[in-house]
């Protein structure tokens, strides 16, 4: 259930210069069903990062402060950017109860009033309604034309229907291992697009995360870990994972960027090494603990299947034999050491990764915005592409499916061609999609990247994560591109 709604309502206070005319202030409402109690759901909005998880990849944001928990007077202080525009919002938590909901008070910021009020509403043990029922007042009302003050009306709407259906995806998510004990996880590659993401879908499931964050002078890190950060060297001959003691996971995610420049030699040897080194430098020292982790979940790729026409490709289906192709076969073969000490591994194999805020998407919105967008090459190849928090949510469900183990394709379960991608991305950001790159024109401007990157072709199935009951949250190319770019149809 999700309803909304937003309605103008006169107010008796005067904003501004001129009190005699008072502030028009409209109030908006949206209204969903979530799948666990009240005070599992207000519990969820009190974790680290759930800020983060509800603010849409579309916004820049960054917190500038933050007063430690949502506590009465507690603040916190955002940098935006608005229409270009920075902005700083400063908002302050009042009317706390616990269960019931709490509120936020703009002190500082785009709007000239805005009062967030967050409310949960018990339906049964399991279920709760979670209301967000904001008073606001549009900048400059009186300068702000009725074009713009719509436009933001409907941007209010979009980004409420973004935290709701986050909110509800994220929480099932969790409700589905709710049988099973929270565990303490270690990732590496924390700060990086799945990274930073994992890291707060983790801490909002109740998880305790350790961050193993690039370091570097010697083998041992000994003295250099702390309560939820270890740091550690991928390029030294060996790792000291002590630090790691009593951590029931790891998620292995770092890993030299593929699309930072064009592959020449030097760069080649950093993308190969980075993974394989790193990664047995790390599964050997797992293996190597009096108490190991119980799962391992490494970062793979469909570079792994290489350029396959139009066939078929599931896990059982030999690699490639690609650049690309030989890095994702060393890479996962290095992580064997932690499956012969009795470490369950999966290895996760990404697809194009959908999201505005880095990976290929991000470096496409840009021409296409601009009506320069087209297809690659004949556009025949296929894209195996997944959203975001489905690499997410996959990631989380490696984690918790005792019986996933080996490869694992990480990429939603109908795959498109570059041609029909293309159309698609016109079609969402309303642009037309005329201005072809023919293959030659991508060779030149990015050599052997381009064959192994933009146009090989791999139709990729995520069979076992079909065969293991993972629910996608975006199946659907057209639905997961308008929900990362806030676009509604």
């Amino acid at each position: 259930m999700t309803s909304s709604s937003t309605t103008p309502r006169p107010s008796a206070d005067a904003k501004g210069a001129d009190a005699a005319e008072p502030t028009k202030r409209c109030t908006y409402v949206r209204r969903s069903e979530l799948p666990v109690s009240a005070e599992a759901a207000f519990a969820w909005h009190m974790c680290p990062g759930a800020l983060e998880r509800l603010t849409p990849p579309w916004v820049s944001m960054r917190v500038v402060r933050r007063d430690p928990g949502i506590r009465e007077g507690a603040q916190v202080e955002l940098a935006l950017s608005v229409a270009g525009v920075p902005v700083r919002w400063l908002a302050e938590h009042h009317d706390f109860q616990w269960g019931r909901g709490f509120s936020d008070l703009q002190r500082r910021g785009p709007f000239a009033h805005w009062h967030h009020h967050h409310r949960f509403e018990p339906l049964a043990a399991d279920r709760c309604v979670l209301e967000d029922c904001v008073e606001y007042a549009l900048p400059a009302e009186r300068l702000t034309a009725p074009l713009a003050a719509a436009r933001i009306v409907r941007q209010v709407d979009t980004m409420f229907a973004y935290r709701h259906a986050v909110t509800v995806a994220d929480l099932t998510a969790h409700a589905r291992h709710k049988e099973q004990a929270t565990m303490r996880i270690a990732v590496t590659g924390s700060s990086g697009l799945v990274g930073s993401e994992l890291v707060n879908f983790l801490t909002t499931g109740g998880h305790e995360v350790v961050r193993l964050v690039r370091g570097s002078g010697g083998t041992s890190n000994a003295g250099a870990a702390s309560h939820d950060r270890v740091v550690w060297d991928p390029t030294a001959d060996r790792f000291d994972a002590a630090p790691l003691d009593g951590v029931d996971a790891v998620v292995h995610l770092a890993g030299e960027s593929i699309a930072s420049g064009r592959w020449t030699d030097m760069q080649k040897r950093r993308i190969r090494e980075s993974r394989v080194h790193g990664t047995r430098v790390l599964s050997e020292a797992l293996a190597a603990m009096a108490n190991p982790p119980r799962v391992y979940v490494g970062a793979s790729a469909i570079g792994y299947y290489g350029d396959r026409g139009d066939e078929s490709l599931d896990e059982d289906s030999p690699p490639g034999d690609l650049f690309l192709s030989g890095v994702c076969r060393d890479w996962e073969a290095a992580s064997q050491p932690a499956a012969d000490a009795g470490i369950r591994v999966a290895l996760t194999r990404l697809g194009v990764v959908l999201s505005p805020k880095g990976g290929a998407l991000s470096k496409m919105l840009t021409p296409f915005r601009l009506g320069a967008g087209g297809r690659v090459g004949d556009g025949r190849q296929y894209w195996s592409w997944v959203a975001i928090d489905d690499v997410i949510g996959a990631l989380h469900h490696a984690l918790m499916t005792d019986s996933l183990a080996g490869p694992v394709n990480v990429v939603a379960p109908h795959p498109v061609t570059n041609l029909e991608f293309t159309k698609t991305l016109g079609r969402v950001l309303r642009r037309p999609t005329v201005a072809p790159m023919p293959a030659f024109a991508a060779r030149l401007l990015l050599g052997q990247m381009a064959d192994e990157l933009l146009l090989a072709s791999a139709r990729v199935e995520p069979q076992r994560l079909l065969e293991s009951h993972y629910h996608f949250r975006h199946p659907n190319l057209e639905d997961a591109l308008r929900h990362v770019l806030g676009r509604p149809g």
